[in-house]
């Protein structure tokens, strides 16, 4: 189990342990040992580039109209093509990075220390600087003319993606631990939908930040604050009309996205987000089991314990497989229709960070040492 706890936020925010839930640690209990199995994928790296150390923090890139769009705390950002690997542009933000990055092909957001947000426009010059309440972890999200960021306090802000002026700001009631964590935020044309502390995941009105919606996907429980952590977990994943969502000492499940009606949710507990298709979520427990989920009614299709404890990222969807990273920076490929291993590859010997992504025919992978790398399956 991958935690960082930390104290509610009464005159100042303190963290407990000093590290961040993505910085790459082993895992507490004993991994499973890499199984013997008959490769019947075959999966070559397309390209690799060395972006730069996450240091404590995640990072992950993004992909917009083409490009690829990657960050590394010591500053770096750079475009690249999201199938060939060949780098438009590279520079440095002028400040160490905390999160980042979001894009949506024009405007490109980052996350700084001390808060400071920074946009880019589409070559790579720097376009505005704006300050949000506290640190942010996650990934700015860039869509319909905004950048919206979660900050460690809570407060979900909006800014013009133009000019930086900010648009709106909620803050919402923070509990009194929670994993550190970097939640998912997802802008669609109406509303943006929240991976929020407390288990809730949250729709808000584009305009205004009024809420739209809220649901309950991990209820605290227990008799301890630490067996109360129930936080949402990775970003919101929007299926047709559906949106689903996992939480850590929570519920796997999905809502429907115009209403927050829930069409389904099972006990499940996970601190990375979720992979899903057109018919199947797939969802990495604390444990490192891998389970499928049918989309339309929750019940399993298939699971897969054969990686306990290695520290596995959200799935990602390549073809005909889900693709799973690990701590010692492996990339495991299943059979999308029962599970079984059917491929493995190595970025390079550190932790790959939790979020994936799928460009084309290439599954990307960023790693805590500073790989950014593609592999296609053939």
């Amino acid at each position: 189990m991958r935690i960082a706890v930390k104290v509610a936020f009464v005159g100042a925010l303190l963290m407990l342990g000093g590290c961040s839930l993505f910085a790459g640690k082993k895992p507490s209990n004993p991994p499973a040992p890499l199984v013997e199995f008959t490769q019947s994928l075959k999966v070559r790296q397309a390209w690799t580039l060395s972006i730069g150390s996450a240091s404590i923090f995640t990072f992950s890139p993004v992909a917009a109209n083409g490009s690829i769009y990657a960050a590394s705390a010591d500053g770096t950002v750079a475009r690249l093509d999201g199938l060939t690997g060949a780098v438009a542009w590279r520079i440095n933000a002028g400040t160490h990075l905390t999160g980042g990055v979001g894009s949506d092909g024009n405007t490109v957001a980052v996350a700084g220390e001390k808060g400071v947000l920074l946009a880019f426009d589409a070559q790579g010059k720097k376009r505005w600087q704006a300050q949000a309440s506290s640190e942010i972890l996650s990934a700015p999200a860039v869509g319909q003319g905004l950048v919206i960021v979660c900050s460690l306090d809570n407060r979900i802000a909006a800014y013009d993606a133009d000019t930086g002026e900010r648009r709106w700001a909620v803050l919402r009631t923070l509990p009194s631990l929670t994993l550190r964590s970097a939640p998912g935020v997802l802008v669609l044309p109406q509303a943006t939908f929240l991976a929020l502390p407390g288990g809730r995941l949250s729709a808000l009105n584009l305009t205004n930040g009024g809420p739209w919606w809220e649901m309950a996907i991990g209820d605290p429980r227990g008799t301890t604050e630490l067996e109360r952590i129930a936080d949402a977990s990775g970003t919101p994943v929007i299926i047709g009309r559906q949106v689903c969502a996992v939480a850590y000492q929570g519920r796997v499940g999905c809502f429907d996205a115009g209403s927050g009606t829930a069409h389904w949710a099972k006990p499940f507990s996970s601190d990375v987000g979720i992979g899903a298709d057109e018919r199947t979520i797939f969802a990495v427990n604390e444990n490192g089991a891998v389970s499928a989920f049918a989309l339309d009614s929750g019940a399993v299709v298939w699971q897969n314990k054969q990686l306990a404890n290695r520290v596995l990222t959200t799935p990602a969807v390549l073809g005909n497989s889900v693709v799973v990273g690990d701590f010692e920076g492996y990339i495991h490929f299943l059979s999308r229709e029962d599970g079984s291993l059917i491929a493995r590859v190595r970025a390079d010997s550190s932790a790959v960070l939790p979020n994936p992504i799928v460009v084309g025919s290439n599954v990307i992978f960023q790693t805590k040492a500073g790989t950014l790398i593609a592999f296609a399956t053939e």
